[in-house]
């Protein structure tokens, strides 16, 4: 099994170890909805802004997912960092009891919130009945997508991104095979699901790889042998896992509930523009997973340096993690402005939807290097176990900034849609500064600082 020590070696081989696999796996999970973007396209443009709208309201609950997946990464890589094996095991046990108990309380809170949050970005008609509908049969996916992306946490915590990015090319395959099956049926012999037929794919393949990653999890040295008693939840280990994953998870939210204030800023210019955002992200997505697969392995690197007391590796793996990112957000800019035509006809043949994903895509060419710092600031702010900055620097960006300048641009200044794509620009630009400023002082006050050769403030 992948168990890597993080704590020797160069650190670019192990971005290069754990950065290209999460990547890989990074893509086939876009290509994923991809593909249901595509199968919703061959119903309506009201399918597919029924999907947009349906899936941002699930991807809130599903912020507890990422949250608790990061936690696993920080908490078991600093006790892999330590060589506390007991350590490890009891964290990544006590994750999995959490993710559990968590998924138990979101798909109530689901059933009975759902529909008002789609009801606040949507207008009554077709395709507010198909985001309610597709919510709900999406509701069963939840313990797949939450248990994984904890047991993944794990994983990374021990150097391995292999296992997720197998489990989600399987699931891509799967998809492209389940997706029209579910939606049209057997003729004959079993009737189709229609629009929710995306969603009944979802469960089954998300299912497939909850079950394979957590295979994975069990045959790690430090879980082998593990009980089930040892799932029973211990007060002080929730405790630390809420702490760091609360976080992380309060952020995700913060980011969904900006994009539901960009759809409610959006709806008021139709249905064809909340379908090119949803659109246009898919396309961002794909260009910003070697920047993702790539900051997010930096969380475990730092994360076992820092526990090993290792502060120059930390420094190191930042400031790689940065050149690198630079390079690759240099190259993807062109792309976004001079290919984003091309890229949303393959996705959508209405004029409309095409041109305002244009405008989308050319205002956020300029966005892509600030996104790399943001998001490598985030996995550093976790591994020093800090999480809470990473908070508000998301409550500043996607919560105050993005409802502001929108509102600023579009409600008081009066301006179409460019004015909510460049008033998210401010927000990011500002976003990153503020992330900067924070970054230095919990650098300064953990490990000396950002700069070779220092000490902590506190040592």
């Amino acid at each position: 099994m992948h168990d890597h020590d993080l704590t020797t070696g160069p650190i670019s081989g192990h971005f290069r170890t754990l950065a290209v696999p999460a990547a890989m796996g990074m893509l086939f999970t876009t290509l994923y909805n991809v593909v249901d973007i595509y199968f919703a396209g061959q119903l309506s443009t009201d399918a597919q802004a029924g999907l947009a709208v349906g899936f941002q309201a699930f991807f809130i609950m599903m912020a507890v997912g990422f949250g608790t997946g990061s936690a696993m990464s920080a908490l078991v890589g600093i006790a892999r960092g330590k060589k506390d094996d007991a350590a490890a095991r009891l964290t990544a046990m006590q994750g999995l009891s959490f993710a559990i108990a968590a998924t138990l309380v979101l798909m109530v809170m689901g059933l009975v919130g759902g529909p008002y949050l789609i009801a606040l970005v949507s207008e009554p008609g077709s395709y507010r009945n198909a985001a309610n509908g597709y919510f709900y049969f999406l509701l069963a996916s939840l313990p797949g997508f939450l248990l994984a992306y904890s047991a993944n946490g794990i994983l990374q915590a021990h150097g391995n991104s292999v296992t997720l990015q197998r489990a989600m090319m399987a699931a891509f395959f799967a998809n492209i095979v389940l997706n029209p099956l579910f939606m049209y049926g057997i003729p004959g012999a079993v009737p189709g699901l229609g629009f929710n037929g995306i969603a009944v794919a979802t469960v089954v393949s998300q299912t497939g790889v909850m079950l394979y990653v957590l295979r994975a999890v069990i045959n790690l040295r430090v879980i082998k042998g593990t009980r089930v008693v040892e799932l029973a939840p211990k007060i002080e280990s929730y405790r630390e896992i809420f702490a760091q994953m609360i976080p992380t998870t309060s952020a995700f939210m913060v980011m969904f509930v900006s994009g539901f204030v960009v759809q409610y800023a959006l709806k008021g210019f139709g249905g064809h523009a909340i379908a090119a955002y949803g659109i246009a992200l898919r396309i961002e997505q794909i260009l910003l997973l070697p920047v993702l697969g790539m900051t997010g392995a930096l969380l475990p690197i730092a994360a076992q340096n820092f526990g090993a007391g290792q502060y120059d590796r930390v420094r190191e793996s930042l400031w790689f993690c940065w050149k690198l990112g630079f390079i690759m957000t240099i190259g993807a800019a062109p792309i976004l402005w001079f290919g984003g035509g091309l890229a949303m006809s393959l996705f959508t043949d209405d004029q409309p939807v095409i041109d305002v994903g244009i405008s989308y895509l050319r205002v956020d060419s300029f966005l892509f290097i600030i996104y790399m710092m943001l998001f490598s600031i985030n996995s550093l702010l976790q591994a020093l176990k800090r999480p809470v900055w990473t908070f508000w620097i998301s409550v500043y960006r996607q919560g105050f900034g993005v409802a502001f300048f929108v509102w600023l641009l579009v409600g008081v200044i009066g301006m179409d849609v460019w004015g909510v794509w460049i008033g998210i620009g401010i927000a990011v630009g500002t976003g990153w500064i503020l992330a900067l400023v924070i970054a230095a002082r919990v650098a300064r006050e953990e490990i000396g600082g950002l700069q070779k050769g220092l000490v902590p403030a506190t040592s």
